[in-house]
C-alpha cells in the first residue's frame, strides 16, 4: 500500500511540474506580447504576490484601477506566475512579473512608483515595504465585518482606504494606538461603478435568487461557509419551485479544506444542471466566471455568508438574507450591520421562500437596508465612489510631493 501511494505522489509531483513549465511558458509569451513597459511611465503600482487561486482579491478592482489609469497609469507587480499569467490574460492592466527581489528593484529603478496598493494581506507584501519614501497603501478586496477586516496588520501600512464610518467604527473598537484620522481615507465602494457582465439568461417574470457562499475558512473562528449547512437545502427549495430563478456564485477556495465542503459544492452544481435539464427554461446559473457585479445588481434577493459579498449586495440598497454560521466558536462582529440584519439559520434553509417573500415584501427590511447602505458606503449614488477614490489618490500623490521637498530641503 506504502508503494502505491508513493507512486501516486510521484505522478501528482510530475504532472504539478509539468503544469508549473506550460504555465511559465504562457505568461513568457504573453509578457513578450505585452512588450516592454515604457520607463518611468508608472507611479502607481498594485502589488499582487498572489497565485491565480485569489484573483477574485485583484479583478473586483479592474474597473476602478482603469478608470484611474486614464489619469495615472497603473501597472501591476506580479509575484507568481499564475498571478501574473491570470492578469496577463484579462487585458485590463500592464503587468511586472517580479518573481524574485532582484526583478522587483530593477523595475523600481525604472519606475518613479510614489503609492503602491495591496489588495489582500499576504506575507510577502512584507517585503515590499522595505522599499521607503512611497506610500504602501491597504485597499483591501471588499467591505465587511469578518474579522480579516480588524487585523492589526493594518499598522504595516502608511494609509489605508477605507468604504465608510462602518469601518471607522470597527477600526476603533479593536486597533490599539492607530490614528484612523491621519491613516484612513473613506472612499465607498467604487466597484459599486464598474458592475459587469451580461445577463445569461432572459428576465421572465421569475424571482431572482443569488445564493453566494463563501468557503469554509482555515479555522473555527473564520468558519462562516453555509453551502454544507444551509446550501443543499436551500437550493433544493428553490429548485423545486418554478417561481424562482437560482444564480449560485460560490468562492473560488471552496472545498480546499474540508473535502466534504467540496462535495457539498458539487452536488449542487449537479442539482443546478439537473433542474436545467428537466426544465430548460428555469435558466438557473452556476456562476465561476471572473466577472462580479451584474449578479449583485440583478438578484431581486441576495443571499450571503458572512463575507465582503453581504457589503456589495448592501451598497445596491436591495433585499438580503444573511446565512447564520453554524459553528459556534465562528467570529460574528455583531456591532454593525449583522446586529441587525435578516438572519437565515440552517434549520430554516429548507424554508427559505418564505423568508426571500418577507424580505421582499416589508417595508421595515427596506428602510433599515437603506439605513445601512448609507452607514458602511457613505454616498452611493452613480460616480460618487469613483470621485472619492480618484480624491483619496490624488491626496496621497499631494502628500508624496510634500514629503519629496521636505527630502530635498
Amino acid at each position: 500500500m506504502k508503494l502505491v501511494n508513493d507512486a501516486k505522489k510521484a505522478v501528482r509531483l510530475v504532472m504539478k511540474a509539468a503544469r508549473s513549465r506550460a504555465t511559465h511558458q504562457t505568461t513568457v509569451k504573453a509578457l513578450r506580447a505585452q512588450g516592454p513597459l515604457e520607463k518611468n511611465r508608472f507611479r502607481i503600482a498594485v502589488y499582487f504576490a498572489d497565485d491565480d487561486v485569489n484573483m477574485y482579491q485583484i479583478r473586483q478592482w479592474y474597473g476602478p484601477l482603469a478608470e484611474l489609469s486614464k489619469t495615472h497609469p497603473v501597472v501591476v507587480l506580479s509575484r507568481k506566475v499564475t498571478g501574473a499569467g491570470a492578469i496577463l490574460k484579462d487585458g485590463v492592466l500592464p503587468v511586472a512579473y517580479v518573481r524574485r527581489v532582484a526583478q522587483l528593484e530593477k523595475f523600481l529603478d525604472a519606475q518613479d512608483i510614489r503609492i503602491v496598493l495591496y489588495v489582500n494581506q499576504n506575507t510577502r507584501n512584507f517585503q515590499m515595504f522595505r522599499y521607503g519614501e512611497r506610500w504602501h497603501v491597504f485597499i483591501n478586496h471588499g467591505e465587511s465585518d469578518k474579522m480579516y477586516m480588524t487585523t492589526n496588520q493594518f499598522k504595516a501600512y502608511d494609509y489605508a482606504l477605507i468604504a465608510g464610518q462602518a469601518a471607522r467604527d470597527r477600526l476603533s473598537r479593536t486597533l490599539w494606538d492607530y490614528d484612523l484620522d491621519r491613516r484612513t481615507i473613506a472612499i465607498g465602494r467604487p466597484q459599486a461603478d464598474h458592475y459587469s457582465g451580461e445577463l445569461p439568461y432572459t428576465p421572465d417574470g421569475r424571482t431572482v435568487v443569488l445564493y453566494t457562499p463563501t468557503w469554509e475558512g482555515d479555522r473555527p473562528a473564520a468558519a462562516y461557509g453555509s453551502i454544507a449547512t444551509h446550501g443543499e437545502q436551500l437550493v433544493k427549495a428553490l429548485l423545486a419551485d418554478s417561481a424562482y430563478r437560482l444564480i449560485y456564485r460560490p468562492h473560488p477556495r471552496s472545498g480546499v479544506v474540508d473535502a466534504a465542503y467540496g462535495s457539498a459544492h458539487h452536488r449542487i452544481v449537479h442539482a443546478i444542471k439537473a433542474a436545467n435539464h428537466a426544465d430548460p427554461s428555469a435558466q438557473h446559473v452556476y456562476d465561476d466566471g471572473p466577472e462580479v457585479g451584474w449578479q449583485i445588481a440583478a438578484a431581486d434577493v441576495a443571499i450571503s455568508d458572512i463575507s465582503a459579498m453581504i457589503y456589495d449586495r448592501l451598497a445596491t440598497g436591495k433585499p438580503l438574507i444573511v446565512t447564520r454560521p453554524v459553528n459556534p466558536a465562528a467570529s460574528v462582529d455583531e456591532g454593525g450591520y449583522l446586529g441587525a440584519c435578516e438572519w437565515l439559520s440552517a434549520d430554516e434553509a429548507r424554508d427559505v421562500r418564505a423568508h426571500v417573500t418577507r424580505v421582499l415584501e416589508d417595508p421595515e427590511t427596506t428602510a433599515r437596508i437603506a439605513h445601512w447602505s448609507q452607514h458602511y458606503f457613505g454616498d452611493t449614488s452613480p460616480g460618487a465612489p469613483t470621485a472619492r477614490f480618484h480624491d483619496a489618490i490624488e491626496q496621497l500623490l499631494a502628500k508624496w510631493d510634500e514629503w519629496n521637498e521636505r527630502r530635498a530641503a
